[in-house]
């Protein structure tokens, strides 16, 4: 990664061992960042986190997508912090996406009911079709639709395409834009 500094000056002033973050603007995406985080987000590090990211959005980056193949664990605290940044970007017009999240980072999320509040996307090529279509993937006329699960047959509601739970038996379930069920 290029020097956040670079990027922009006086990010890596500030430094904390237990998560690295760097910064790789997003030229394809209209005042986009992408977001690399590397360890983790709990209760002690969480400020650094946000005072962090507070500066990728002062810079006016508001199209945010946070890879998070790295990330190894999220509080309900770092949960937290996601929230805080959709707050502050939204309203001027920008969005955030999770990209990569690992199995049980994601488990995380959507435990604490906060996976159909942030758009989850498995590549960098869905974060930047998203924010080319506007912040709306195509196919999003499909949605909301009721599902059956693969597993107990439980009907389910699905807002968007993504990754959920069945509230039946606990399964993972993937839902794709052509709202098409697959274990996982």
């Amino acid at each position: 990664m290029d020097n956040n500094n670079a990027i922009i000056p006086g990010f890596d002033n500030d430094k904390d061992d237990s998560l690295t973050i760097s910064l790789r603007k997003a030229d394809s995406i209209p005042h986009g960042m992408f977001i690399y985080l590397s360890g983790y987000i709990d209760t002690y590090n969480s400020s650094f986190f946000q005072k962090q990211i507070q500066k990728v959005i002062d810079a006016g980056f508001l199209n945010l997508v946070f890879n998070c193949s790295s990330l190894n664990y999220v509080s309900s605290t770092g949960i937290g912090s996601f929230t805080v940044f959709l707050k502050v970007v939204k309203p001027k017009g920008g969005d955030i996406i999770l990209l990569e999240i690992q199995p049980k980072v994601y488990e995380v999320f959507q435990l604490l009911g906060f996976s159909q509040f942030f758009n989850i996307k498995n590549t960098a090529d869905e974060a930047i079709s998203y924010f080319s279509n506007g912040g709306a993937s195509s196919g999003n006329s499909t949605f909301p639709v009721v599902i059956s699960c693969p597993v107990c047959n439980k009907k389910l509601r699905a807002t968007k395409s993504g990754r959920f739970r069945c509230s039946g038996c606990r399964s993972i379930l993937a839902i794709n834009d052509n709202a098409e069920v697959s274990l996982g």
